[in-house]
Parts: C-alpha cells; structure tokens; sequence
C-alpha cells in the first residue's frame, strides 16, 4: 500500500543524492473534490472513494495534527467498488460501495460495504450480505500516520510515515511530542505492525451483517519527540495562505450560539441552501482556549482553521438575524487580543496582511477587524443585544474609534483625512473608507445610546469624509463613471472596477429601522448598481472580484476575478436596501444557482468564468470549503430578501421584503430579534406578515 514520503525528497533517490536534489516548493493542495467532514478541531477529509490513502490531504486531524493519514479497507483481498460518496452532514460522510469475490456469478454482487465516517475520525465499516448461504469475508484495513500539521499537509509538505506498533485492540504511533492511536471494535484476529495492517475473518449469515468500528485518538504526553513551535495561521501575500488548525481547544462540542432558523420558500433550492450553510457553520464553530465558553467561527478548511478576525466578525454580523450570542462572545474574545500598549497601534486588533490582487500591494485584516467591532456592536444592540453587554464591550469599541481617528489623518490635512490600509503608509482603500466611515457613524450612534463622549466629532468627521469621498474617489467617464479602487499615497486614484465597490453599498443599520448614509450620493449608487449588473462584472453565478475587461484579470484570481461569495451577499443586501431590486434580486438567483452545484454548500470562492447555457460554476482548487464568510453570505442573502430592521431599544422592527421577490413566496422561522422568537412570511406579492415576535415588539410601517 502507498506511504507518506516528504515531498522534499522523492522516495526512490538515494539518500547520497540528497545535496543535488532541490526542495520542493509549498504548493496548495486541491481540496475542491474532497469530502471534507467539520467539526472543530476534529477533521476527516477524503475523496468520495472513502479511501484515505496518504496523498493530499487525506486524514483525520485533531488540534493541527493528522492523527490518521491512511486507512483503505479490502475485502476479498480487493478494493471495494464505491459506487457512492456523500456528506450527510458537516460531521459525518456516508460511502457506500460493492464488493465482488472470485467466483461470484452472474453482474449482481452479493455483499455491500456503507462505511460511515465522522469528523473525528471515529468510523463504523458495516458489510451487508444478500446472499442465501453464510459467506466468510476477509477484511484487511491498512492504517497509517505522519503526525503532521495540517499546515505543512495543505501545501504539499507532510511528514515520513511513523512506525507503528501493536497497540493493545489496535496500532499506535508515536511523535512529535504526541501519539496517535487507533482500535478496533471487534478486535482483529491479526495485526502487523510493520505493515501497518489489521485483518478480520468475518462471518456473514445468510441476509445478515457485521460491523467494524475504529476510533482514532491523539494523545499529547510524553514518548513522543518534543514538538516545535507552532505557527499561527497565515495568510501572508503572495504565497498560499497556510498554517495550523488554530489554538487548541477542550474535547468538548461548543454549544449552538444561534437560533435554529429555516426557510421554507417557492424555489426548495433557497430551503436547502440555508440548511447547508447554518450546517457548514456549525462545523466550524471552535471554543477559545483562554475563555471556553466563548465561542467564534473558524475561518474554513484548511487555510482558516482558526480565529481569523475580520472574517469571525463578518459571520457573526450576517447571522445578527439569528440571536446576538456569537456576536457578543466573537467580540469579547477580540476584545482580548485587542493592542492595549499605549502608541500609534493603541485600540486596533492585530491581523496579518491578505492579497489584494495586481493592482494594490496587501491590505490589512487587522485593520478591516478593528473598524468592524464597534459597527458590529452598535448593530447588535439594535438586534437585542442585552445593554449590560453592550456596556461590557463598549470600552473595546472606544478604543478601536479612537485608533480609528488616530489613524485617519496621520501626517495632516494634506492626506485628506483617508485612512491608509496598511497604516500609516497607505494605499487609501475605497473599500477601508467604507468600513471607517461605518465605524464612524455607528459608533457615533453607540456613543450617544450609552452617554459616552466623542460622537459629536467621529459625524463630523464622518460628513467630511462623504464629501471628500465624493469628488476624490469619484473617477468621471463616458459610461457615468467608476469609483476608483484606491487612492495612491500621492493622492492618484486607480479606477480599476472590482467587487469591493460592494462595501460601498453597505452602511449599517441606525435606529427607527433607518440606514447610515453612503459615501457615495444618488446618482453614483444609480451608476454603480449599473456597474455590477454588467456582464463585466456579474459572471452569471456572482460577482467577479475584477471586471473582466480589466488588466489583471484572472478568473481564477483570489482578488483578480474569481468570485467570492462574500462579496456577491454584500452587494445584493447593500443594492436592496438602496432600492435596486432588480439588480439584487439577480445576485441573489445567480448565487442560488452555484449553490446547487456546489451541493448547496458554498466554497469561499470559485472561478469568475462566465455563465453561459449548459455551464456550471468551475471550482477554485484553493478555495476554502467549508468558509465561514461563504456560508454565512448564503444566509445574509436569503434573509436580506425579508428586508428586516429592527430597533429593540425602541421596541419597533420594520419588515421591508423585496416587491419583486425573486424566490416567490417565503417564510422564515426560528430567527431571533430582543432574544425572542421572530417568524416572519413574505407573498408572492412582496407582502410581509409577522407571526411570530417578542412581546412589546411594535411593527415600524
């Protein structure tokens, strides 16, 4: 059977050769056809085959580490033939597959294998017999690990295979500073060690079945050979983002922190979407190690297994319609890495840097993350957020302003009052001006609702920013013009067109069921809302992350035209709320069409190629999946058609539903708004209904 060889030197070059022989560079490995079992900090990942042979990233992993890298069943000294391989749920995969004996007649196999495998590893291989005499089976399953961090695994860098040893019921391997074991319910009638191999003779009756169970576990202790210290995830520029699977965290499943909601709408598609997605986030849901019973959501498979700031409050911001939990324990564990060192980083929360495609050097997720805690609070309180949490995280949310201001204007009027992204040396973002003014206008709100001083200045600066904004970033042409991408340092804008225009489009929600004003005036949101309905921009499945027309565009690009689902949930909530329902209710169906080849579980992103008749949405190989910013998209997208704002301070919700209503008739339930209950049914007539709310609660017309 195959086994894990380092990627650094090939297994049959001689050792002697080792100087000549240059090391392989990290590559990302493919895991766009992979099954791919969730449940952090627990991993299962395969083909559809069930098989895990060692290759790619096969495995089972457990805190970072692949646990279990090979394990491929036999039986009748044959593969079996896997004629079906399906995720029934983000922890658990189904195989179900034939096996053929010599001898057998006829094109009907008499024995079939379901093999169902969980997140943690642990599987149960069950042989199902038709036939109508007893049959004896043998079974041999080959096991083997690395021990490996998942990071070196996704970028083509695994560890030899470790010897293993007959470990009471089953095999164990020891490591770096930690042991994998496996065993086996029944216990095998023979184990090799130095193959790696357990064998069973089963017994099958006439009609009847038998079932092996494995249970892989790690183990850290002593026995094993120290281990290193570990990276934390990253998602440095150029190369691929790659790092461990997170902190470490208590054995121990995190509670459910949202409402269990669903839909029921004209196209089952939406239904089925939303299940997928709420599903795919549960998976990713981790405890943090400082504080337990905080919870956030990882980034996503296998780039993301731990906290990534801005997008663990971007998740928690578009599931807002589902309860205020994770919002309020996300802040409070951000709140924790928040800078408290006096100096010009004072308030901000740390962040690596992120490609942003040919056009910009790399943007700072740090900075995205700080400019979203106080936006995401202020709209939390509005959702329900209870006030003594609201003023355990305020002092959090003033100093993110105030690093905000700080950072705005750091070298004078001349800059403009722009805030650089990456401070202090710029580019000037218009995507880091969208998330700033945001910041500004809520937290102004916020300041005011708790009696905190400082509103009064963060409006005028807010003012003073929309009408800069409007001529400096405003690049006229004979279409109707463009916002520009950025400003340089020199104050030159860059008018390339890309889907981060998208967050110009999202102001946040203010009291009395009102919107923050824009940066941009009417008649640019009219031109912009033109611009992304353009075949240059929108693929058919979403939109592109660079115009097709531009220089640099690469369908495939990570920030140069593939289309990343966040980005797509965002401009179609953003183009609803301004009015533009054609154009978001397009959106809308282009990404629900995705979904259904994607088996209404988004990927983070996928190829920008153009729907044409007949096609499907071409997978990214790199692409997160499970992605905690995909699914919570998909969510934010079905729910933004319901068009809801509420204001619990004020004891009113206002329910503003698409009139074209692009998926029919639609009904949400097990949402959440003051920690009460909230259903809500929308016509065919873009009617909306309340039948369910917290009492007190008044409808805002």
């Amino acid at each position: 059977m195959p086994g894990i060889v380092p990627t650094t030197q090939p297994a049959h070059r001689p050792t002697s050769d080792r100087r000549t022989t240059p090391a392989r560079l990290p590559q990302p490995q493919p895991v766009h056809a992979a099954l791919v079992c969730t449940a952090l900090p627990s991993l299962a990942v395969s083909s559809t085959t069930g098989q895990l042979t060692g290759q790619g990233l096969d495995g089972c992993y457990r805190d970072g580490r692949r646990i279990l890298a090979r394990c491929e069943v036999r039986a009748a000294g044959e593969e079996p033939l896997v004629v079906q391989g399906r995720l029934i749920a983000a922890d658990r995969a189904l195989f179900t597959g034939v096996i053929r004996r010599t001898g057998e007649r006829g094109p009907d196999p008499e024995i079939r294998m379901e093999r169902l495998r969980s997140a943690d590893g642990t599987e149960r291989i069950t042989f199902h017999s038709s036939a109508t005499r007893s049959v004896r089976l043998p079974v041999e399953i080959y096991l083997g690990t690395d021990l490996a961090d998942l990071g070196a695994v996704a970028v083509g860098l695994p560890g030899p295979e470790l010897r293993a040893a007959v470990h009471g019921s089953g095999l164990r391997w020891s490591g770096r500073g930690a042991h994998a074991v496996v065993t086996a319910t029944p216990a095998p009638q023979d184990a090799l060690a130095s193959a790696g191999l357990l064998r069973w003779e089963l017994e099958l009756p006439p009609g009847g079945r038998r079932t092996i169970e494995l249970h892989p576990r790690l183990q850290h202790g002593a026995g094993g050979v120290p281990a290193p210290a570990g990276r934390g995830p990253d998602t440095s520029v150029p190369g691929p983002r790659t790092g461990p699977a997170g902190p470490r965290t208590r054995s121990e499943r995190p509670p459910h922190s949202w409402s269990p909601a669903r839909l029921e709408c004209d196209d089952a598609r939406a239904d089925a979407l939303m299940a997928g997605s709420l599903d795919d986030l549960h998976g990713l849901l981790m405890r943090d190690p400082s504080l337990p019973t905080d919870v956030f959501v990882a980034g996503g498979f296998p780039w993301r297994c731990g906290l990534a700031p801005a997008e663990a409050l971007w998740t928690a911001r578009m599931l807002l319609p589902l309860g205020t939990r994770l919002v309020a324990s996300t802040l409070r564990i951000l709140a924790r890495t928040q800078q408290a060192t006096p100096g010009a980083d004072f308030g901000r929360i740390p962040g690596l840097l992120r490609d942003a495609g040919p056009h910009a050097p790399a943007g700072c997720t740090g900075i995205e993350a700080t400019l979203l805690f106080p936006a995401v609070l202020a709209e939390a309180r509005r959702w329900g957020l209870p006030d003594q949490e609201t003023e355990r995280l305020l002092p959090a949310a003033e100093r993110c302003l105030q690093w905000l201001r700080t950072a705005a204007d750091p070298r004078g009027a001349d800059r403009g009052g722009y805030l650089p992204d990456p401070a202090p040396d710029g580019p000037y973002r218009c995507e880091t001006q969208a998330h700033a003014h945001r910041a500004a206008v809520l937290g102004a709100d916020l300041l005011d609702a708790c009696g905190s001083p400082g509103a009064a200045e963060l409006r005028d600066w807010a003012a003073e920013l929309r009408a800069r904004f409007r001529t400096d970033f405003w690049v006229d042409d004979r279409t109707g013009g463009r916002p520009a991408a950025l400003l340089t340092c020199d104050g030159r804008p860059v008018p390339h067109l890309g889907a981060t225009v998208a967050h110009l489009l999202d102001t946040g929600l203010l009291g009395g069921g009102t919107l923050a004003p824009g940066l941009l005036d009417a008649p640019q949101t009219d031109q912009l809302s033109r611009l992304l309905r353009s075949p240059a921009m929108d693929s058919g499945w979403g939109l592109r992350g660079l115009a097709a027309k531009e220089s640099g565009y690469n369908p495939f690009g990570h920030r140069s035209g593939a289309v990343r689902v966040h980005e797509t949930a965002v401009a179609a909530a953003g183009l609803a709320a301004a009015g533009h329902e054609a154009a978001a209710g397009a959106l809308t169906k282009g990404l629900l069409d995705a979904g259904e080849s994607f088996g209404h579980r988004l990927p983070e992103m996928f190829a920008g190629e153009q729907r044409t008749a007949g096609s499907i949405p071409v997978p990214h190989p790199a692409a997160c999946r499970p992605a905690a910013i995909a699914a919570a998209g998909a969510v934010q997208i079905l729910i933004a058609l319901a068009g809801l704002r509420p204001d619990v301070p004020a004891g009113t919700v206002a329910v503003r539903p698409l009139g074209t209503t692009p998926l029919g008739a639609m009904q949400l339930t097990g949402l959440t708004i003051a920690e009460q209950p909230f259903a809500v049914r929308i016509s065919r007539l873009g009617m909306g209904m309340v039948e369910e709310a917290a009492d007190g609660l008044q409808l805002r017309a």
